[in-house]
């Protein structure tokens, strides 16, 4: 998957800035952000399970650490590796029984990702959360990175931050709150997203540079 066409990014970008004055501030400063594209795949609901609640680094050597126990990361590959496999990767119990949980589901046809890759927004959703260890913010990732235009995770702090930061408040919104602010961004969320991830990314590589390449 390689995400939304450029001239359809362009377009909603475009839209979006003409309705919000955070968003136009960041389409300005970075343009016009890449899509985070993954394949409507076991492996990329398994890698977002894998990079949540922890930092960016210390998800990224765990997954490094399970594409090299496993070869491919698969259902059968979960299924069939033991659990004191999988933790000396990094993964948490819960974490495990989360991975196992989906990959049964989609062993079962419970789960068919074909199906969802093809299903309207409602469905595709109703379905991925009806699996134990996919909730809300997994589901909308995963149909974000698919390329869905709308899909929004909602509760998402980075996405939170970004928006506090380019609308120069005091405060951060709460979940309810950013996601009635999320609402006027319809139907185009999901760039909205590429947005704020784009823009604060940015200002971060920024700060980075400026303290001559040292972590925080």
């Amino acid at each position: 998957m390689s995400g939304p066409d450029a001239d359809t990014l362009l377009g909603a970008c475009g839209w979006l800035a003409e309705r919000d004055d955070a968003l136009a501030r960041a389409f300005t400063e970075i343009g016009v952000p890449a899509w985070r594209a993954a394949p409507p795949a076991y492996s990329a609901i398994a890698r977002m399970i894998a990079f949540q609640q922890i930092t960016t680094k210390a998800a990224a050597s765990i997954w490094g650490r399970v594409e090299a126990a496993l070869g491919e990361v698969c259902t059968e590959a979960v299924l069939g590796a033991d659990e004191d496999t999988l933790r000396a990767c990094g993964l948490s119990r819960p974490k495990i029984r989360h991975l196992r949980s989906i990959a049964e589901a989609v062993e079962s046809g419970a789960l068919n990702l074909d199906r969802v890759h093809g299903a309207g927004m409602d469905e595709a959703r109703a379905e991925l959360i009806a699996v134990k260890g996919i909730g809300p913010w997994t589901a909308d990732l995963f149909l974000l990175y698919c390329g869905r235009l709308d899909a929004f995770p909602i509760g998402d702090v980075g996405l939170m931050e970004s928006y506090k930061m380019l609308s120069d408040a005091e405060t951060r919104h709460d979940t309810r709150a950013f996601n009635a602010v999320a609402e006027a961004w319809r139907p185009y969320r999901g760039v909205a997203a590429h947005l704020l991830w784009g823009w604060i990314n940015a200002e971060r590589a920024k700060s980075y540079a400026a303290d001559g390449g040292r972590a925080g």
